[in-house]
């Protein structure tokens, strides 16, 4: 059976609409005349792919993380219960209050009812379930172990979620100072500045170098300040077309490790994506090759992702996981020191877990730093500039009462 969203009026003319489940469209119309219901517009949740490729997820949207995370989280502890996956699919609909989460556990459930595993009902959805994801859950169904992966599945989506966000609004601020700080010298420029200057203008008298550049500066923004704002622009979506493609946005990312700040900050947050993303993949049963071969993808980095497919292949050629990631030279020592541990001891993934763990202390605290200095040093900016513009505007009326007197 499949899943079929659904509109229809009943007798007195009110709209419903939600999900069923039927074999054909022919029978869920049939269903919801039983129902007494007049369809208006029945349509699958699946939206089937060609041979040899995967279907799309409906209207190309996937799942916010956090939503994504509580259906992972009810998921496993329904299983939990004892339920059947498809008795877990059936809740699980029930419980969620979005409606694009039912859609999409529906559409799971209707492959789950043809006799597809969850893992392969979830490839129908590539948008919302990733390789990665997918990957966990094949390896629970294998392992015979699925809420317990699907539990520590929901913590991983979590704290990913939880390590973006925390990265994202630690920026917030800053951005925010710097774009009112450049609107407001802006309009100081253009607007005030004109029309105070203008008195000294007419008084003919012999202006302070600061007060000319002011003017200067005033009289360039006025005139081409709308040109200078579309090259930016264009210059901005210039850059951002020119990294998409592979080469040049490999060089980028290449000059951004090197940067003394950036280049810490982004090795500090890949090198979490990698080791949480090894951590759940190994402790979940997931052969070590196969897991870095479905964690290349988490890595943002080029270079970064590169030598991750170095080390997947060192590893292939027999060699040990801690000294492939030495020789890389891109990830920090704690990271090979605590998985030569974890290979040592037999315990890899609690290893990698800890890596996680410390990296993302380290990166919380340098983006801490970070903002904490970055918050003065743009006030201070801030209140220079401004200071320049008063006192260019000052030094002539100075100038004007000692010539009164």
């Amino acid at each position: 059976m499949a899943g079929f969203r659904f509109e229809a009026v009943d007798a007195a003319g009110r709209r419903e609409s939600g999900v069923l489940e039927a074999d054909t469209p022919r029978q869920a119309r049939a269903q919801l005349r039983a129902r007494g219901l007049l369809p208006i517009r029945v349509e699958s949740l699946l939206q089937r792919a060609a041979p040899g490729t995967t279907a799309t997820h409906p209207r190309g949207r996937a799942l916010p993380a956090a939503e994504l995370a509580l259906a992972t989280r009810q998921l496993a502890t329904l299983l939990g219960a004892g339920l059947t996956v498809a008795e877990t699919l059936d809740a699980a609909i029930e419980q969620s209050e979005s409606a694009t989460t039912k859609r999409v556990l529906a559409g799971v459930r209707g492959e789950v009812l043809a006799g597809a595993s969850l893992s392969a009902a979830m490839a129908r959805y590539p948008a919302t379930f990733s390789e990665l994801f997918r990957t966990i859950v094949a390896a629970g169904e294998d392992s015979g172990r699925l809420p317990a992966v699907l539990e520590r599945l929901a913590d991983y989506v979590e704290a990913r979620n939880a390590l973006r966000r925390r990265v994202g609004l630690a920026f917030i601020y800053p951005a925010l100072v710097t774009l009112v700080s450049i609107l407001v010298v802006t309009g100081l420029l253009t607007y005030v500045v004109p029309q105070v200057v203008a008195v000294f203008e007419n008084s003919h008298q012999t202006l302070p170098w600061l007060t000319t550049a002011l003017i200067a500066l005033s009289d360039f923004l006025r005139a081409w300040g709308g040109w200078l704002l579309g090259l930016l622009l264009a210059g901005a979506l210039g850059f951002a077309h020119g990294l998409r493609r592979p080469a040049l946005r490999r060089r980028w990312h290449a000059l951004v490790l090197r940067l003394p700040l950036a280049g810490r900050l982004t090795r500090a947050l890949d090198t979490t994506r990698l080791a949480s993303t090894l951590a759940i993949l190994v402790g979940s049963g997931v052969p070590l090759l196969n897991a870095l071969h479905a964690a290349i993808g988490v890595v943002g980095n080029l270079p970064m992702r590169d030598a991750v497919a170095t080390v997947r292949d060192r590893v292939r050629e027999g060699g040990s996981l801690s000294r492939a990631i030495a020789a890389s030279g891109l990830f920090p020592p704690v990271m090979t020191h605590l998985v030569a541990s974890g290979e040592r001891s037999g315990r890899l993934a609690p290893m990698l877990d800890r890596v996680a763990e410390q990296q993302t202390r380290e990166l919380d605290g340098r983006v801490l730093a970070l903002t904490a200095l970055l918050e003065p040093l743009l006030i201070l900016v801030m209140g220079g500039v401004v200071l320049l513009i008063v006192l260019a505007i000052l030094l002539p009326i100075f100038e004007m009462n000692q010539m009164v007197r």
